[in-house]
């Protein structure tokens, strides 16, 4: 089968190698899966670069989730089990942790579907407990993380204000749902918020970019309001000042998803089942601009590693739907 291969990390266009190479075995527990589409993840890029929190064993396969069909001819959600991932025509997946692709979106939607959206019902639902009515603020609103977050605040009944770079970006985020869109690249973020909201600020952020945008959402943050970090996308972690955080009264929240994986990953079929629901109803659709065939996944990681992807890119296979 064909597969893309990193032997050695760097940047994505770099040191991945398409190659031919031997269908995987699947080991105790777990399935063999004809990947349909695969989406890709910023966390694809780091694997690249060696810079993610797991580091499989060189040569590995990038490519964190898909959407697959198993032998018997289901068509379902996985994480790949690494080193075999997604960007490949095969790869191998937990077969206790696979779930069903939802009818209402196509194979690249559905690959999109997991990751990003998950990270963003936990983080809003689970973590900050957002309510109807509340204002929500997310960071690179327009982005793959991003954009999830934007259409799952608005279907809880939340005001969205999303925060982007550059106008093609504001152009998606408004249709994408955001009630105010702020373009941090030609606009002042704590100003334009602030005055979007009569000076109190969001109830909830949502920040997966970290550095600059951290600092911006500890000065927007309201009397009560919760900041969820979920990722450092800049490429800078803040230390953030707990003082600030006691005098002005607001949370900080963590939201490591991968966690509940093995922390308590009965959550995690509920979310899909919620997700599942929700883009039946029409509230939610992955945001996928771009589909490119295998033998482009490497430009493509490249793309979104370089902060330059609207929404979600997805390495669709020939045949898929």
């Amino acid at each position: 089968m064909q597969a893309w291969q990193v032997h050695e990390n760097g940047e994505p266009s770099e040191v991945m190698r398409l190659a031919e190479v031997p269908r995987p075995a699947p080991g105790d527990g777990q399935v063999l899966l004809r990947v349909r589409a695969a989406n890709i993840n910023f966390p694809d890029a780091l694997l690249c670069r060696g810079q993610y929190q797991v580091r499989p064993p060189l040569p590995f396969t990038p490519g964190v989730e898909i959407c697959g069909e198993t032998e018997d001819g289901r068509r379902v959600i996985a994480n790949p089990a690494l080193p075999y991932g997604g960007f490949a025509e095969y790869t191998l997946a937990d077969a206790r942790a696979l779930m069903p692709a939802p009818d209402a979106l196509d194979d690249a939607e559905a690959a999109a579907l997991h990751i990003g959206y998950q990270t963003g019902w936990f983080a809003l639902h689970r973590r900050a407990h957002l309510e109807a009515g509340e204002t929500l603020l997310v960071h690179a609103a327009a982005g793959g993380v991003g954009s999830a977050a934007v259409q799952l605040g608005k279907a809880a009944g939340a005001t969205v204000i999303g925060v982007v770079g550059g106008a093609d970006k504001a152009a998606v985020a408004r249709e994408l749902g955001c009630d105010v869109v702020v373009d941090r690249r030609s606009e002042d973020v704590v100003a334009a918020v602030k005055e979007a909201t009569g000076g109190r600020g969001a109830d909830v952020i949502y920040d997966p970019v970290g550095g600059e945008a951290y600092a911006q959402s500890a000065k927007l943050v309201a009397f009560e309001g919760r900041i969820v970090v979920v990722g450092f996308a800049s490429g800078t972690i803040p230390s953030p000042a707990l003082n600030h955080a006691l005098v002005k009264n607001y949370s900080i929240l963590g939201l490591h998803w991968g966690l509940y994986a093995t922390k308590n990953p009965k959550l995690i079929l509920r979310c899909h089942e919620e997700l599942t629901d929700l883009a039946a109803r029409g509230a939610i659709r992955p945001l996928v601009s771009e589909r490119v065939p295998l033998s482009e996944a490497a430009v493509a990681v490249q793309k979104v590693a370089d902060g330059r992807s609207i929404g979600r890119i997805a390495v669709v296979m020939e045949g898929a739907a």
